[in-house]
């Protein structure tokens, strides 16, 4: 239990000394990385990565995912992404407008009737 709550303060103060992000150099990393590749290019997710666009998952948990992550995705240890490069792109996805209900999407409501 102690090495757990150690672990977490270690994340919640790596993520808060990086600062805050850059979206327009997030945007870069989350291209140059290959975030995309699961998540799309404008972090809606697909059949491989969750939806990320306009993430309400707080920062360090975030980071905390990144950097132990469950299921399928890879660790992104900080000798791959540095926590600056983490903060860079919570901010990019923080960036993403949130996604339209259904029935703001007129193609959508035709169908459905």
């Amino acid at each position: 239990m102690f090495k757990y709550v150690v672990t977490l303060i270690a994340i919640f103060a790596a993520a808060q000394s990086a600062g805050t992000g850059d979206a327009a150099r997030g945007k870069r990393v989350f291209e140059k990385d290959g975030c995309y590749e699961c998540h799309g290019y404008a972090g809606q997710g697909g059949r491989d990565g969750a939806r990320l666009a306009a993430t309400s998952m707080p920062a360090p948990a975030f980071v905390r995912y990144v950097r132990r992550p469950s299921g399928a995705m890879p660790a992104f240890t900080q000798k791959v992404l540095s926590d600056q490069e983490l903060a860079d792109i919570y901010a990019y996805l923080k960036s993403m407008p949130a996604a339209k209900p259904a029935s703001d999407i007129p193609l959508l409501n035709r169908v459905s009737r």
